[in-house]
Parts: C-alpha cells; sequence; structure tokens
C-alpha cells in the first residue's frame, strides 16, 4: 500500500492503521474516534489527507476548455476563489467530484479523490486539446487540514498573520520554511477550517507545528467520516457513483455552467433521490442496507449511515425511489434489526462553525 509522508509519525503515535484506498491511513488514535470527533467539533484537529490528487491545468484556452469538462461555471471563479464540482460521464453519472482553485486567469489546482486519481488523469487528459496541459503533482503534494472552531488560532500560530479576512472558499498563498503553501479555508467536517497544501518534503514540519498548538491534536478517517455525515456532505464511492448524477445527489443547485460540459443533458433525468434519514437510538444502518416503505415495500438503499456523535442518535443518507423521496416515515433492514427512520433535512448538525464571519 502507499504511504503519505506521514505514515511513520502515525505508527509511532498510537495511530491505528487501515486500508483506504490503496494507502495505509490512520483511522484513529489513542483517544478514540469519539474523543476525535468532539476534540473537531469543540477545539481543533489536524488530519492527514496527503493521499488526495492534485493536478495543474494551465494554458491560454484551459477556462474554456476545463469548462467543457467539469460543472463548474468557471467564468463565475476568480482568481483566489475555489468551488466544489463534478465530473461526468457521457450518461451524466459522477466520474468523481473535486474542489477546483483558480490560481491565475489561465491556471487551475484540481484536487481529486485518491481512488480516482489515475482515472480522472486520463479521462480529463483526453478531453482537453494540445494548448492545455496536465501536469500530475500529486507525488510531490502534501495536503493537512486543519478544522474546528479554534482552527484559527491554530493556523495563526504556525503561519503567523490576520487570516480573519479569508472567507470561505477563499484562498492565499504563503511561506512555511522558505516553501510556498496554498492555505484555503475549506474542509470535510462543518466547522471553521483551512486545507494546506505544500511540498511533501515540508509535510512532517507544518504537522508538528501544528500540534504543538494546545488547541489541536491529530484526527484519523473515523471521525472524518463521522464528521462529514453529520453535516451530510457526500463521500464519492459512497453516496457518489457513477450511476447516479449530482441532480439525483441532491446538488442539482450547483449545475449552473452554461457551458456544454460532459452529461449535462442528463441532468433532468431524476430516478432517484439522496435523502437523509434520522433513526433513533446508537444502532446505525450501514452502506448497501434496503431501505423499505413502513409497510414493507422496497424503496432504495443506505449509502452511509452512523452513529452521529454530536446528536446522540444515528443518522443515514439514502438513494430512494423519487416517487416516494418525500415519504415522511421509511423502515432500514439491516443485517439483526429493522430500524425505523424518519425522512428530516440538511444538515443533521446545524451548529457547525464552517461560514461563520470572522
Amino acid at each position: 500500500m502507499l504511504k503519505t509522508p506521514l505514515h511513520a509519525w502515525h505508527s509511532a503515535h498510537q495511530g491505528r492503521m487501515v486500508p483506504f484506498a490503496g494507502w495505509d491511513l490512520p483511522v484513529q488514535y489513542a483517544a478514540g474516534i469519539l474523543a476525535e470527533h468532539e476534540q473537531t467539533r469543540t477545539r481543533a484537529s489536524v488530519f492527514d489527507i496527503c493521499h488526495m490528487g492534485e493536478f495543474l491545468v494551465s494554458g491560454g484556452e484551459a477556462e474554456e476548455a476545463l469548462g467543457r469538462v467539469v460543472t463548474l461555471n468557471l467564468p463565475k471563479l476568480r482568481p483566489g476563489r475555489a468551488g466544489y464540482g463534478f465530473l461526468l460521464n457521457q450518461q451524466g453519472g459522477i466520474l468523481d467530484d473535486l474542489i477546483i482553485y483558480r490560481l491565475e486567469q489561465t491556471r487551475f489546482l484540481l484536487v481529486v479523490n485518491a481512488a480516482r486519481i489515475d482515472h480522472d488523469r486520463e479521462w480529463i487528459k483526453n478531453l482537453l486539446p494540445s494548448t492545455v496541459v496536465l501536469e500530475d503533482v500529486s507525488e510531490q503534494t502534501a495536503k493537512i487540514d486543519l478544522q474546528g472552531p479554534l482552527s484559527l488560532e491554530a493556523l495563526q500560530s504556525v503561519v503567523p498573520g490576520d487570516w480573519r479576512d479569508l472567507g470561505y472558499f477563499s484562498f492565499r498563498h504563503h511561506r512555511f520554511q522558505g516553501e510556498d503553501v496554498l492555505i484555503s479555508r475549506t474542509g470535510y467536517t462543518g466547522e471553521l477550517g483551512y486545507e494546506v497544501y505544500l511540498p511533501t518534503s515540508s509535510a512532517l514540519a507544518f504537522w508538528e507545528a501544528c500540534l504543538q498548538d494546545d488547541r489541536a491534536r491529530p484526527a484519523g478517517l473515523g471521525a472524518r467520516d463521522t464528521l462529514r455525515l453529520e453535516m451530510g456532505l457526500p463521500l464519492y464511492g459512497q453516496d457518489l457513483d457513477e450511476h447516479h448524477t449530482p441532480a439525483e445527489a441532491g446538488y442539482a443547485a450547483l449545475l449552473t455552467s452554461p457551458t456544454p460540459y460532459v452529461g449535462k443533458e442528463r441532468q433532468m433525468d431524476v430516478r432517484e433521490r439522496l435523502i437523509p434519514l434520522l433513526i433513533p437510538g446508537r444502532r446505525s444502518a450501514r452502506h448497501g442496507d434496503m431501505v423499505y416503505s413502513t409497510s414493507g415495500d422496497a424503496r432504495g438503499r443506505v449509502t452511509s449511515g452512523s452513529f452521529a456523535p454530536s446528536l446522540g442518535h444515528a443518522v443515514a443518507l439514502a438513494y430512494v425511489d423519487t416517487r416516494f423521496a418525500d415519504d415522511p416515515e421509511f423502515m432500514i433492514r439491516t443485517g439483526k434489526a429493522e430500524l425505523p427512520a424518519r425522512r428530516t433535512t440538511l444538515p443533521f448538525y446545524t451548529q457547525g462553525t464552517a461560514r461563520i464571519k470572522l
């Protein structure tokens, strides 16, 4: 399996390592997932996300060409801003979800999921003209996420400066130990936070500098998953896949680009909808569990499910036949029990600090 630049640190600090998308990554540390979840919701945590992929796309026609490949409305994305969108197949299904940073007028940074790096690189390259260059910089780029209500203070202790004016989904470049770093106010937890891109050679120094601040502690994939699910944020390979469109996943409002991008014409075909379900009690549903009506008729299947530590009960996301997606009550059949589930709204957890004005 592949290893991040922080792998030795995790192993030396009681990181419980598990395989994920071909990488050996920490799912938790000694304190456990619940403690790491609470730490992120109340103070600050650092996450090793070096497994993600990064592509640089540049050229005089980069905006126009890339706009035919992704769903983002790139003409409205100013330098210094980032946007969330999708890479689609010809049938409108989601090949990947990604964040695009506009570095300069004709230069973009694309951040893709680890399991899709090779696929996305070749798919995008084949759709770009020869005048636009795609460079895969994943191997030389590290990514560390600093997340939580106290992440601003923790960041300022590592990279001095006034970061209060950095808006949500904005970014800027800075220096850390002589190296250029890109710091964006983004994240996957629902809390105030920053995603930091830097050379792999600087990853350990930055990680340890973050942890010298007593507000921050390390957190693994387990807490990252419960945090993102409480916010209703999708995970590729579970909630997003090639067989469902962004509209079916609940992201029709983001499809504002006037450019005829790949798969655009199929977004009106909504067969199923990804809906949020509240499950009383601590017992949770899992990916693949079937969803039924209260009278026992099949309605769909669960894509993500977990106990939600911040809420004290379980939650789930599920694709349900669009004819029944607004029904108020469902039943989920797990391997051990039948769980009552109630249709609710997103986010499940409503006290997140991600968008607060500083």
